[in-house]
């Protein structure tokens, strides 16, 4: 009983990547899915959802065997080309962040399923700074405060860094960072 139970369970097995993936606002993305199963199918369906913290899961497109149903709001976005399970997402913008859930369904005498979810970070690049000088007149040597201020205009998960000829700056009695 046990050899027949344990067969059943590892008929199908589905592997998605574990880590969360980071996408880059504008460009492609491709979600990678790997699916394979011990037993004869005569129909492979595969579904791909996506929900957002707080909100239901959005149907974005399924397939089965070789034939693509595209919800059609989002037809020219995503891409899927059976019996790979595989997503490709095109362009990508901020609101894709969020997990994708992919749902395989393999009928044969019986139906055995599968789903994995994938979480998607969308980093946005990281503009160039500008650097902004007060008083902008610079300072004399020994007397005075001089400001630097930088700026960043576009950027997901940004890290300011000050360094002098090279060498990071460390606050003390010559420099306070806000």
């Amino acid at each position: 009983f046990f050899h027949f139970y344990a067969g059943i369970c590892s008929a199908l097995k589905l592997t998605v990547p574990s880590h969360t993936i980071h996408g880059i606002e504008g460009q492609p993305l491709h979600l990678s899915v790997d699916y394979n199963f011990n037993a004869t199918a005569s129909e492979i369906q595969i579904i791909w959802l996506f929900e957002r913290s707080q909100s239901n899961p959005k149907y974005l497109l399924g397939s089965v065997n070789r034939t693509v149903v595209p919800d059609l709001e989002y037809q020219h976005k995503f891409t899927l080309m059976p019996p790979n399970a595989s997503l490709r997402i095109n362009p990508l913008h901020l609101s894709d962040e969020g997990n994708y859930i992919v749902k395989v369904n393999v009928r044969g005498n019986g139906t055995i399923a599968a789903s994995q979810k994938i979480q998607v970070a969308v980093d946005v690049p990281v503009t160039k700074p500008t650097v902004h000088t007060e008083p902008s007149s610079g300072v004399v040597e020994y007397v005075g405060n001089i400001t630097l201020r930088c700026i960043v205009d576009r950027g997901t998960r940004v890290a300011y860094q000050w360094m002098k000829n090279g060498k990071r700056l460390h606050a003390g009695p010559n420099y306070i960072f806000s």
